[in-house]
């Protein structure tokens, strides 16, 4: 018996996941494969920024001194792909078949050293740069290096990354004001237009002592959960946001892409993301999104880590990031200028130690994007939501007693997307539902017709029709696919893979492979057709059986009992590996041609002329006589 879920990945009751259609598994699902998305994140340049002392000093004060000693990580893009695929915005989690999981704010604590506790990271919007920039930089870049109120990162570097030592203290802090601008921008802020960063933050750099009141950490996750929502949708390409702290949340909790370390880590560094600092050896080059959705797919409960922190000393954690601990089980809303999203631990609580129960129903929310306007003062349009977080400390969730999580689990398996990727490929449905047809054709072809009246005779034949129908379409279906595979969709490689983007004419992308994915179909085919003689005048539409009228041939029988056909043979079709073009003179329409291989003639001025109907005569096959079975192919 087939699986339910290969029929069906879920979700059974649509009670959770009410967005379904617009999820990026859908399209997966249906073979429409996007490839790996690309991910904005702009870190390799930040090492050139030299910073004096005295700037190092302002820099902690703000409370980015363990954000700035996080290296450049090579980012995973096909493991980013693959965990966007689980990732469901209604619930701000990723829904493994394990369970939910998500990155909470204990996670950004440990990994990025952010201060989670504090000010809500909220202000004024602006739509230029020039006057925010003299005052709190004392210059402002040319309009080649503005769009809007975003500022190339590339000018904050040229201008303010070698601050003299012997520099006043104002052309300090406008320097350092400068680093920290490009520091958020280019990690925890990271935007999809690749190099610029909005001037907003700016001002909640005017001073540094207050800076490092700022729940930093809360504003870096809700930026984040905003920019997997949005990666979610079927229809994006490109995902932003700390994608070092998801890939690195990845490594500690998923046995799935993890790679082996080249450094022992029992010494442990603080942020915990320096785990994964340098070279580490691990065959993520051959790793394409494909092999990483088939391992979520089938992921195990011993592949997933739920404390991933509890071995590791914590005498190497700063008091003050202990005391903020707490909040990773905290059910609040994050905010970060007018992007605001729900908090929902007791959604993963066995990543706290505690069992899992079935948890409260998601309120909706609405995901507005409040700051069209320059100049809006963003806390007076989100008042609720800042009430949210100012009680952050009196919603924490607590264990409960005597839970079974088989009750969890099998509330779960209703609700949640259990697949992804199609366990069976499409191109085996296919070809199961081309041999079942082959099979009902050749039992009409064969079937006798002594003893049946005028309505169980016209039946035989509708059932004769249109099983040759469908396969007539599934033939033709199967050459487009074949024509169109390299263009639409193309040959998979194994290897680096394709990452589409926006304006590739602009720049010119390094060490770019495409990535194709063979349509998964027959390489040859060879169906005889038949041809009916049928009397124009029998040709009728029964309307009132079905909604759609269906045409219908009236035949007669022969001395046997049975309906005569006569057999041509059809031109060997060939389809090529990489599908780059199939030889017309082997692909012969069955209406027009005039070479005398097929014809369908209609004497329009002969009411009673012989109409030869052109349908395929499929020899009798066994299911097994398929294609050799690809990962992915087309929908049928």
């Amino acid at each position: 018996m087939v699986d339910y879920y290969a029929t069906n990945p879920g979700p059974i009751e649509d009670i959770v996941l009410y967005d379904q259609d617009k999820h990026v598994s859908s399209a997966v699902w249906e073979g429409q494969e996007r490839g790996a998305l690309r991910c904005h994140e702009h870190t390799s340049k930040l090492d050139q920024w030299m910073l004096t002392e005295k700037q190092v000093e302002l820099v902690k004060m703000a409370g980015f001194g363990y954000l700035r000693m996080i290296p450049a990580i090579s980012l995973d893009n096909p493991l980013i792909s693959a965990l966007v695929e689980r990732w469901r915005r209604e619930t701000n989690t990723f829904h493994f078949i394990v369970g939910e999981m998500t990155v909470t704010l204990e996670d950004v604590a440990y990994l990025l050293g952010l201060p989670v506790d504090g000010e809500a990271v909220i202000g004024v919007t602006y739509t230029s740069c020039e006057a925010v920039c003299i005052k709190l930089l004392g210059k402002a870049p040319d309009s080649g290096y503005t769009s809007g109120g975003m500022v190339k990162l590339s000018w904050l570097k040229e201008t303010f990354s070698q601050c003299p030592e012997d520099a006043s203290m104002e052309d300090i802090a406008r320097c350092t004001r400068a680093y920290l601008l490009y520091l958020v921008g280019s990690t925890i802020f990271s935007t999809t237009t690749g190099n610029k960063v909005p001037v907003m933050y700016l001002p909640l750099f005017e001073n540094f002592d207050e800076a490092g009141k700022y729940a930093w950490g809360a504003a870096a996750l809700s930026f984040l959960y905003r920019a997997l929502g949005n990666a979610s949708l079927r229809s994006q390409s490109t995902i932003s946001g700390c994608l070092t702290l998801l890939q690195c949340w990845s490594y500690y909790h998923l046995n799935v892409g993890r790679p082996k370390l080249n450094h022992d880590p029992i010494h442990e560094c603080f942020p915990f993301v320096l785990r994964w600092k340098g070279k580490q050896s691990s065959p993520t080059s051959n790793r394409d999104v494909a092999f990483y959705r088939k391992s979520l797919d089938s992921m195990k409960p011993s592949d997933v880590d739920w404390c991933p922190y509890s071995n590791i000393s914590h005498t190497v954690i700063p008091e003050h990031i202990l005391r903020s601990l707490i909040l990773g089980r905290s059910k609040t809303m994050l905010i970060c200028y007018d992007k605001a999203e729900r908090h929902l631990p007791d959604r993963c609580l066995r990543q706290f130690g505690m069992h899992q129960t079935v948890p409260e129903e998601v309120q909706k929310w609405e995901r507005k994007s409040r700051g069209v306007d320059g100049g809006v003062d963003l806390s007076t349009k989100m008042e609720s939501e800042l009430n949210e977080w100012s009680n952050r400390h009196l919603y924490i969730v607590e264990a409960e007693e005597d839970v079974e999580e088989s009750e969890y689990m099998q509330w779960y398996m209703r609700i949640t997307r259990k697949l992804v990727g199609r366990p069976v490929p499409i191109s085996s449905e296919f070809q199961r539902m081309n041999a079942a047809l082959r099979e009902i054709a050749h039992i009409a072809d064969t079937i006798s017709t002594h003893g049946l009246d005028d309505q169980q005779l016209q039946s035989v034949t509708r059932i004769r029709y249109i099983t040759y129908e469908c396969l007539r379409d599934q033939i033709a279906s199967t050459v487009v696919v074949a024509s169109n595979s390299q263009s639409e969709v193309g040959k998979k490689v194994r290897g680096k893979e394709r990452v589409r983007r926006k304006g590739m004419g602009k720049r010119k992308r390094k060490e770019e492979v495409e990535q194709y994915y063979a349509a998964g179909i027959p390489m040859q085919h060879r169906i005889p057709a038949t041809t009916f003689d049928v009397d124009p005048s029998h040709l009728y539409h029964i309307g009132n059986e079905m909604d759609n009228p269906h045409l219908c041939i009236t035949v007669s029988e022969d001395d046997h009992g049975r309906i005569s056909h006569v057999a041509h043979s059809v031109d060997d079709i060939d389809f090529c590996e990489d599908a780059k073009e199939v030889d017309e003179s082997h692909f012969h329409h069955l209406v027009g041609e005039q070479d005398g291989h097929l014809s369908s003639e209609v004497a329009e001025d002969k009411p009673h002329a012989s109409m030869d109907i052109v349908v395929p005569q499929v020899s009798h096959e066994t299911r097994e006589d398929v294609a050799q079975q690809n990962d992915y192919g087309v929908l049928v």
